[in-house]
């Protein structure tokens, strides 16, 4: 009898040895449009954000130092980044490119995130803005409500957006449905035109400014000006009359202390508008059970300037623009952690297929970082390469490796050639002799003899980044490896230029 009793004891043992199989997670991927990392007091301790939401996903879950898009061949540096969101292809591979013919496999929408998960029996959703980012990618979203929402109401703002997804789960609850579920959950905002709500505007002292005649009024609730403020950037970057630039309403060429104090204040109230809506959602996801097996990611398309470094828009790789905002947080993920990761945007569909227990589409190119979010490495790569050139050719490039960060300037047909180099650790707001700082450190070292040997290694690490990617052009201290010179685009007509005037303003 005490035989039998040891067999069927064992055979207890061994059988809860072998659990049941986990329950696919759930995926809330919220991206916004136009937001700096140094919004959040997370990444800038002096930021006025009140965003508790946001905060808390931070403090619970994992932030990225080192989270960037790769960069942009067009001005609405948007729709290359929203297309590596969403097919995981580096920035001179994607099917808008210059290199598509050669670079770019057919129908890669069928290989995009939503595709991918609806083959795996995920139910896919998404709200975001309208425009400007990869239809073909978007139209794989089994349930899809998209819409451009920049005003100052429940209706015309990010509430909207917020009120699809409570919608969405509403109606899964309803049908009592298990499937698990990826949901796109995008705003509009803080992109311009950055209408806040009445109450948030009066929060952070700002006022929907729309007289380009006129300066708005200084307010003490406004946001202080940031340390790297300039009121003109000391050089033509070679895209300074791009929309966002000069165009972008309550600020058009205006650098004043009153019009960025204002925009920023704007921008906060638009800021803390989205946090209210993630709120909601996360309360509804609590109350359905479904929380705590749902890994969250929070990110934007790129960055922005507002006044930092005396520019206004997207168009430059300073760190205030190239980094983005990055939280994760889920099951086995440690609170409170925070890595320098080294990822790029394009790395979502890899990460959330390795998450999901799905295998990558071949046309995937990113890297997971499921092992960072394990807590097995900090980092998935070593260097960081960023481009932009939607201006002159061949425009602007950065390359990032540890503390140091090299961004070259080639732009106005040879005109401006400029080099900057940064030790972040030092200088992380890149400050330049405009700025006036004392630290010998705290400014562009580039000229400095005594980092004669870093520059070099950091022109070496650029040329190795633009060979590997497929960079299609040379800057001009760089050998051209042969490769047949990119034509300028030609000039538009008449009719082509006022076409091109509309497309423009539908913002980017």
């Amino acid at each position: 009898m005490k035989a039998l009793v040891l067999i069927l004891s064992s055979f207890c043992l061994l059988a809860s040895s072998f659990a049941a199989p986990a329950k696919r997670p759930n995926i809330l991927f919220i991206v916004v449009d136009d937001q700096s990392p140094f919004d959040f007091k997370f990444y800038n301790p002096k930021s006025p954000l009140q965003s508790p939401n946001i905060d808390k996903l931070a403090a619970e879950g994992m932030v990225f130092d080192s989270a960037r898009h790769m960069g942009s061949f067009s001005g609405a540096v948007c729709t290359p980044s929203r297309h590596m969101i969403m097919s995981g292809r580096t920035v001179w591979h994607l099917p808008i490119g210059p290199g598509a013919k050669e670079h770019c496999p057919p129908n890669l929408e069928l290989n995009t995130l939503a595709a991918v998960f609806n083959r795996a029996g995920y139910d896919t959703m998404r709200t975001c803005k309208q425009g400007n980012s990869y239809e073909g990618a978007n139209k794989q979203f089994t349930v899809r409500h998209d819409a451009t929402k920049r005003g100052g109401t429940d209706e015309t703002g990010s509430t909207w957006h917020g009120d699809r997804v409570m919608e969405y789960l509403n109606e899964r609850e309803a049908k009592k449905d298990t499937d698990p579920f990826l949901i796109n959950f995008g705003f509009s905002h803080p992109h311009d035109t950055r209408d806040g709500r009445p109450e948030l505007l009066a929060k952070y002292g700002a006022t929907n400014h729309e007289d380009p005649n006129t300066l708005p009024a200084l307010n003490p609730k406004q946001p202080a000006l940031p340390a790297n403020y300039l009121p003109a950037h000391p050089f033509n970057n070679g895209d300074a009359n791009v929309r966002d630039e000069v165009e972008v309403s309550g600020v058009w060429k205006n650098r004043d202390e009153a019009t960025i104090r204002n925009e920023i204040g704007r921008e906060s109230a638009c800021n803390e508008n989205i946090d209210i809506q993630i709120g909601r959602v996360l309360e509804k996801l609590k109350a359905m059970g479904e929380l705590d097996n749902t890994y969250i990611v929070y990110t934007a398309d790129h960055g922005i300037a507002i006044g930092r470094h005396g520019l206004q828009g997207k168009q430059n790789l300073y760190e205030h623009t190239w980094r983005v905002p990055f939280i994760v947080k889920g099951p086995g993920i440690k609170p409170g952690s925070r890595v320098p990761g080294n990822i790029y945007l394009l790395d979502i569909v890899a990460t959330l297929c390795d998450i999901a227990g799905i295998p990558a589409p071949e046309s995937n190119e990113g890297l997971s970082f499921k092992p960072v979010l394990e807590g097995q490495k900090t980092a998935i790569r070593d260097v960081m390469y960023g481009v932009y050139c939607g201006g002159t050719k061949p425009g602007m490039r950065c390359v990032q490796q540890g503390d140091w960060k090299l961004i070259k300037y080639d732009a106005m047909n040879g005109a401006v050639h400029e080099t900057q180099l940064f030790n972040l650790a030092a200088n992380p707001d890149e400050l330049l002799k405009e700025h006036g700082s004392k630290d010998p450190l705290k400014t562009n070292l580039a000229s400095n003899p005594e980092y004669a040997t870093k520059l070099a290694e950091m022109e070496a690490l650029l040329l190795n980044e633009m060979r590997r990617l497929d960079d299609p052009y040379r800057l001009w201290n760089q050998p051209d490896d042969g490769l047949p010179p990119v034509p300028e685009p030609a000039p538009k007509a008449k009719n082509a230029k006022k076409k091109q005037a509309k497309q423009q303003a539908i913002k980017p």
